[in-house]
This record gives structure tokens, C-alpha cells and sequence, in this order.
């Protein structure tokens, strides 16, 4: 069985002093692709090293998170663009991300926030490329502008999604869209199993977020890649199927948004 983190941050300074030992462990427990979502400029050279490392296992974005989007935001964007449009670095990018609406650290950037997310997803339409979405406390605002922008052309994930099965199928009847699971689905009292068990599987794909969000029973603990099995064998058990079916789903899953190249037929 093989399986796909679709978000995590392992360029981040909590791998430090085991990156490398991170990756192989991972590895061997059947994570064989890692996709790498960026923050802001102050992260680049850690997650281009680490994908250039790793060419045929890690695979970068390039996007301006919400929680950079500051009085600079326009020169990080102006980067982003360079990174997307000139790629100077030869790695392609597999996404726009992450990109996104966060209300719960800082609102009084909500509309530079707005006009960054739709400059990004202007480009992501333009290079054919989906778009990783953050939400945090601010499923209305982010609604508003992908209703807007919403095509045949748009594709993407809502990653990290904790919300509720209202929010989960007015994301699905965007149509180009999935919804990204982590860690949260293994919480005890989260009652995201409760929506998941009504979303068709086909609509899933599965990351971790490390270092953030470790599920149980490392919660509160540093993430790491390995441990998107716990998330995978929790979606087995709350759908009801084995967990070879989850890694062969998800897997097409993630090829339909980030690898449409690698789908059978």
C-alpha cells in the first residue's frame, strides 16, 4: 500500500535535528510522496533544498500563507510570482498553496488577505495548477470569493478541514475540489468523524500538516509524516473499509488534483 502526505511542513526548524530520519521512517511505513506547502519568503530556501533532495519523493508549492499576508505582502507575493511564473529554481511546482482566509490570528488583514488569495487563484487558473486552501474561522469570508471565482478550471483542496457537513458539501458542489484530513479526524471529541462518515470516500485525500496537528495518541506532540497511517486506518474504520481501499482512493484522489498525469486510463 502506498499513500500520499498532501501537506506537511518538514522544512520547518522542528526537523532540524532528524529530517532526514524523518523521511526514511516515513518512508518505510508507506508514505512514499510528501508535498511540501509554502509560508512566505522567510521559508523558501529551507523547502526548495529539501525538495531538491528528495526529486522524486518531495514535491513543492508555492503560495503566500494568510498568516504572512502583513504590511509586505505585496513584495512576498511579487516572490510567489517569480517562483510560479519564472521557476528559477527548475523544481515545478504541483500547486498554488497554501493560500487562504485565517480569521483566528489576525483579522485586521482580512481584506489584504482577500486580494492576495484572489491574485493567487487568478495565477493557479492561469497555469492550470490547484490551489491549497487554509480556513481558519472564516468559512463565509472564503465562500464569498471562491463562489466567485469558482470555474471549470479551478481545482484544489480545502486542506485541513474541520468544518461541518453543510461547509463539506457546499465545497464538493464546487466540483473541482476535495477535502484534505489530518489529524483532527483521530480527536476523541472533534466530531469530524461524524461528517466524514458522510462524505463518499472519493472526495478524500489524506495529510498530516507536521509538524502541527499530531493525531492520537501523540496529540500535542510534534508531527511527522508517519503517523498520516493513523489518520488513514481512523478514515478506514469510520467508512467502514479496509485500509487498502482507503490507500487506493486516496491515492486517485490525490492523483486527480496534484498528479492528473499519473491517472490510469
Amino acid at each position: 500500500m502506498n499513500f500520499t502526505d498532501t501537506h506537511c511542513h518538514i522544512y520547518s526548524e522542528q526537523f532540524d535535528g532528524d529530517q532526514n530520519e524523518v523521511i526514511k521512517a516515513s518512508i518505510a511505513t508507506g508514505i512514499n510522496r510528501f508535498l511540501l506547502p509554502a509560508i512566505d519568503s522567510t521559508y523558501s530556501e529551507r523547502l526548495l533544498k529539501l525538495a531538491s533532495n528528495y526529486p522524486n519523493q518531495i514535491f513543492p508549492m508555492f503560495g503566500l500563507h494568510p498568516c504572512s499576508v502583513k504590511e509586505n505582502w505585496r513584495e512576498e507575493l511579487r516572490l510567489v510570482e517569480q517562483y510560479l511564473f519564472d521557476n528559477p529554481t527548475n523544481l515545478k511546482p504541483v500547486a498554488v498553496g497554501e493560500i487562504g482566509l485565517d480569521l483566528y490570528w489576525e483579522k485586521s488583514f482580512l481584506e489584504q488577505q482577500i486580494e492576495a488569495l484572489e491574485i493567487q487563484i487568478s495565477w493557479a487558473k492561469e497555469l492550470r495548477l490547484p490551489i491549497v486552501i487554509h480556513v481558519r474561522d472564516a468559512f463565509e469570508e472564503i465562500f464569498k470569493v471562491i463562489d466567485k471565482l469558482n470555474d471549470d478550471t479551478l481545482t484544489g483542496v480545502f486542506h485541513c478541514f474541520t468544518g461541518n457537513l453543510d461547509q463539506a458539501n457546499h465545497i464538493l458542489g464546487y466540483g473541482g475540489f476535495k477535502l484534505g484530513l489530518g489529524g483532527v479526524l483521530t480527536f476523541k471529541n472533534s466530531g469530524l468523524d461524524k461528517t466524514i462518515e458522510q462524505v463518499d470516500l472519493k472526495h478524500l485525500i489524506l495529510e498530516t500538516d507536521s509538524p502541527y496537528l499530531a493525531p492520537h495518541p501523540h496529540r500535542g506532540k510534534r508531527n511527522e509524516p508517519s503517523y498520516l497511517m493513523l489518520v488513514a486506518k481512523k478514515l478506514a474504520e469510520v467508512k467502514g473499509v479496509l485500509l487498502g481501499e482507503v490507500s487506493e482512493v486516496t491515492e486517485r484522489n490525490t492523483n486527480e488534483i496534484f498528479f492528473p498525469n499519473q491517472l490510469e486510463g
